[in-house]
This record gives structure tokens, C-alpha cells and sequence, in this order.
């Protein structure tokens, strides 16, 4: 079984920033993807940013050149640095680990961001 445990969401004031971190464990033999997704009250949960074990990232188009995901696979973490934090970044931020040929979900951390 695989863990997936998110941190670092809270209020902040628009422009402000933001570190979420995510990390991984359990029987866990190596992670592929590790991704961060958004999520509102009444909308689809929506990829922010990815990135694979070898370091190849994608991002929603919203948060590139504001949001750096990057990893650390000693430490099966991923984070999310999140600069210039607008209130439309508000939502419940959700880690997902691809590891052992599934995906697994973290239980989620709030970001708001007050204009």
C-alpha cells in the first residue's frame, strides 16, 4: 500500500507565495509521474503540473511562469512552488503519485487566496 501525504496550504493575500509538498510512501518501487491537481466546489478536478522521474514537466496554462514543480526522488517529495498567487489559484490542491503501475491520491490541502 502507498501514502500520499500533502502540506503547506493556507491563506494568503493575492501576489503573496506559497510551497506545497507532497511525499510519498509505503512498498514503493519507484514513482513515475508525480502531479499536483486543483479542485473548486462543482468543477472536475484540473491538472496544475506535472513531472516525471526524469524531471520532464508539464503545466496547466493558468499557473506557467507563476508555479515550479519540482521533485526530489531520495525523498519520494514533489513540490509546488506557487509565486504571484491570484484569488483564481483558490481550491483544494490534490498530490498524485503514478507508482507501482497505479495512481495514487493524497487527501488534499487547501489553498485560498484573498484579493
Amino acid at each position: 500500500q502507498v501514502q500520499v501525504v500533502e502540506s503547506g496550504g493556507g491563506l494568503v493575500q493575492a501576489g503573496e507565495s506559497l510551497r506545497l509538498s507532497c511525499v510519498a510512501s509505503g512498498s514503493i518501487f519507484g514513482i513515475n509521474v508525480m502531479g499536483w491537481y486543483r479542485q473548486v466546489p462543482g468543477k472536475q478536478r484540473d491538472l496544475v503540473a506535472r513531472i516525471t522521474s526524469g524531471g520532464s514537466t508539464n503545466y496547466a496554462d493558468s499557473v506557467k511562469g507563476r508555479f515550479t514543480i519540482s521533485r526530489d526522488n531520495a525523498k519520494n517529495t514533489v513540490y509546488l512552488q506557487m509565486n504571484s498567487l491570484k484569488p483564481e489559484d483558490t481550491g483544494v490542491y490534490y498530490c498524485n503519485v503514478y507508482v507501482n503501475l497505479r495512481g495514487y491520491w493524497g487527501q488534499g490541502t487547501q489553498v485560498t487566496v484573498s484579493s
